[in-house]
Formats: structure tokens, C-alpha cells, sequence
């Protein structure tokens, strides 16, 4: 019974964390604000996501050392001052500060926090890892939802749309929050130790071995498909949007601007729901399939859908489909802990998982950044530049899955 109280904190946790996926709720009012361009403020998400990352792969390293319990505590305290930081610098128009804050400080607690839950869940369930940690991840893809649907429009309509006190109360809650739910996380006690000797030999040569550089390719080509959409799925919808406005209309007035925004906010929270139910059911169905047929099945289906987006222009078709990249994004994330346990046993899970998510950081700066840029240089085209590259992508990723040969020497 335990076991399964523990998994729950582990998805409060990291549905708080996952809130960083609604950003794109959040760019284009940054952009009108501040009116700094979609690249310098996509390179905010961008940074914070990097941290992410490698803030992962070192708390992976130290997780043995000072306990999940510690480190779950301090990534949120850090998150939490992301918000608040940022608040002064979207209050005062501070670029660098926004960089600093939401992107390097923030940053850095998501990837404390993130891979903490996941690698002692992991430990608890000795039998359908799949599930175990699919559940938890699925409370991070959940975080867009309550971002765009409850705290985001509740605080910007308190506070008249004010972005800087916005993220203000929203960082306050964090602050309380997260180190509640990070307080309940716990190893088993018979698996906890207070040296750091969990970590077998040196992981280094499994790091830079063949089968693991393999899987982190995979694993950075998936991310950067679904980044596409986290970060600008909502001013790309807005642009399908407002190219079918009737002729003759104003596009400047409030009320336009107000619906296009809803209608971003809303689709933000239902591919939310999708890149949460991905991180369960793909896991669970690995269970039953194996990992490595389900992720090659995943790859594959993203690279047909982004062939199918080179040809829509239908709002609704376009919304169904980014719901579909992200079921398969969250999908990768539900798929990676119980495949590196299944490779490289429970001895090496923590270390090997961190490392893994430094793939998060590269492709949470390719993906945000080749949108980011197209917007800005190229408007008339970049979706459908967009959605080539990716396609071709993940038309790479899905051959490179034939190169990958699952480790079992030490499970």
C-alpha cells in the first residue's frame, strides 16, 4: 500500500512540474507585452527545458547520495523561483532576467525534481515497471491542463491580464506546494544507503557505449517533434484560425484576439490530456509488446502524421493531429525509465535515466528554436518547413531503432 502512496506523490510532483508545457499559452502575450520576438522569448522555454535536462543527469548521479526526498525538495523550492524571478522580468522588461530565472533557476529544479519521483518509483515496483513509471510521468504531461485551463486563467483574470503578477502567485503556490508533495518520497529501506555506492563501476563506459548512444538518438528525435508543438502549438493553431476569418472583419479588436487565445488555451489542455494518457498507455502496452517494437511504433506513426500536416489547413484536423504527436511524445517518456531499468538493471537505473534526459535539453532547444525561427524569417511557410523537417526526422529515428540492441548483462 505504501508503494502506491508514494507512486501518487510522485505524480502530484510532476503534474506541478509539468505546468511548464503550457508555455505556449504564454508566448505570444510575452511577445505583444514585452514585444520581444517569438526566437528571444521561445529561448526562455528553450533554456529552462536544457537545464532540465542536465539537471537531471547530475540528479541522477547524486540521487544515491542525498535521497530522493532532499533533492525532490530543493528542484521544486527552485522551480517555484523561476516563477517568481520571472515575474520582475516580465514587470520590468528584463530579457536577460527571464533567461536567468524561468530558464537557468527554473530549469534547473524541474530537472531535481523530474528525475527524482520517477527513479524511486521505479524502485518500488519490482513488477510491471511500465505501468509504475508510465503513471508517474503521466502526471507531468497532465501540467499543461492545469496551467491553461485553471491557474494561468484564473490569475490573469484576477489580476486584468498582468503577466508579471501572474507568474507572481502562481511561483507563491508553487512554493508551498512542491516540497509538500516531494517530502513524501522515500527509497525502500532496503535498497537506501547513506555512502554513494549504488552506482556501479563506471557508468561512463555504458554512457558512451553504442546501444545507449543509440537510444539517447531515439529518444532526442522524439522530443524534438513534440517540443514543435509544446511550445508554439497554440500560435500556430491561431494562425490556421485567423487566416479563415471572413474577409472585412477587424483582426486588431480584443474580442478576435481573446478567441483566438481561447481557442490555443483549450487545445494546449486537451493534447495535454493526450501527452499524459501517452506516458500510461504506451508504457503499459510495452509491458505486453516489448519496448523497443512500441517506440519504433510510436516514431513511425509521428512521421506520418507530420506528412499529413505538410497538406492541412483545417483547424480542427490540425488540432487532432498535434494531439496524436503528442499521445506519441508523451509515449517516449512513459517508455525510457522502464527500458534503461530493463537494460542496465536497478543498480545503474537512476544514473543512466538522468544521462538519458540530456537529450531533453538539445531537442527542447531544436524544436522551440526551428519554430521560433520560421516564424520569424520565413511566416508565409513555416509550418509547412516545420512539419518537413520534423517528419524527416523521425523517418531517421525509426531507422536507427534497427540499430538498437537492448543490454541485458546487467539486469
Amino acid at each position: 500500500m505504501k508503494k502506491w502512496f508514494i507512486a501518487f506523490a510522485g505524480v502530484l510532483v510532476h503534474l506541478l512540474l509539468g505546468t511548464v508545457y503550457a508555455w505556449s499559452y504564454f508566448q505570444s502575450p510575452i511577445v505583444a507585452y514585452t514585444g520581444w520576438n517569438n526566437t528571444q522569448v521561445a529561448w526562455a522555454f528553450s533554456l529552462s527545458i536544457f537545464m532540465l535536462g542536465l539537471a537531471a543527469a547530475w540528479g541522477g548521479l547524486k540521487l544515491p547520495k542525498y535521497g530522493p526526498k532532499k533533492l525532490a525538495m530543493i528542484g521544486g523550492v527552485l522551480y517555484a523561483l523561476g516563477y517568481i524571478l520571472s515575474a520582475a522580468a516580465l514587470e520590468y522588461h528584463l530579457l536577460w532576467l527571464l533567461y536567468l530565472s524561468y530558464g537557468l533557476i527554473g530549469g534547473t529544479g524541474l530537472g531535481l525534481a523530474y528525475v527524482t519521483p520517477v527513479a524511486t518509483v521505479s524502485k518500488w515496483f519490482t513488477k510491471h515497471q511500465g505501468l509504475a513509471t508510465g503513471l508517474v510521468v503521466m502526471g507531468f504531461g497532465f501540467g499543461a491542463l492545469v496551467m491553461s485551463k485553471i491557474l494561468a486563467p484564473i490569475f490573469m483574470s484576477i489580476n486584468n491580464g498582468d503577466l508579471s503578477k501572474t507568474f507572481l502567485y502562481i511561483g507563491v503556490i508553487f512554493i508551498f506546494l512542491l516540497p509538500f508533495f516531494a517530502w513524501f518520497l522515500e527509497d525502500p529501506k532496503q535498497i537506501t544507503t547513506t555512502k554513494h555506492t549504488t552506482i556501479t563501476d563506471k557508468p561512463l563506459q555504458y554512457i558512451f557505449a553504442k546501444p545507449f548512444l543509440v537510444l539517447w538518438s531515439m529518444f532526442l528525435i522524439n522530443i524534438t517533434a513534440g517540443m514543435v508543438f509544446i511550445a508554439f502549438q497554440s500560435p500556430l493553431l491561431q494562425d490556421l484560425l485567423f487566416n479563415q476569418l471572413p474577409q472585412g472583419i477587424d483582426t486588431s479588436s480584443t474580442e478576435i484576439r481573446l478567441s483566438l487565445a481561447a481557442s490555443g488555451a483549450t487545445l494546449i489542455a486537451i493534447s495535454s490530456v493526450f501527452n499524459g494518457a501517452g506516458r500510461f498507455t504506451w508504457a503499459a502496452l510495452s509491458d505486453k509488446i516489448g519496448r523497443l517494437k512500441t517506440f519504433r511504433i510510436l516514431l513511425l506513426v509521428q512521421a506520418i502524421v507530420f506528412i499529413i500536416l505538410l497538406f492541412v489547413q483545417q483547424p480542427t484536423i490540425f488540432s487532432v493531429l498535434v494531439c496524436i504527436i503528442l499521445l506519441c511524445y508523451g509515449g517516449g517518456f512513459g517508455l525510457i525509465p522502464s527500458l534503461i531499468r530493463d537494460s542496465y538493471g536497478s543498480k545503474l537505473m537512476a544514473v543512466m535515466y538522468g544521462s538519458i534526459l540530456t537529450a531533453w535539453s538539445i531537442g527542447g532547444i531544436i524544436g522551440p528554436q526551428l519554430v521560433a525561427y520560421m516564424k520569424d524569417y520565413h511566416a508565409s511557410n513555416a509550418g509547412f518547413l516545420v512539419y518537413l523537417v520534423s517528419g524527416s526526422l523521425l523517418i531517421v529515428g525509426f531507422s536507427l531503432s534497427f540499430f538498437y540492441k537492448n543490454t541485458k548483462q546487467l539486469v
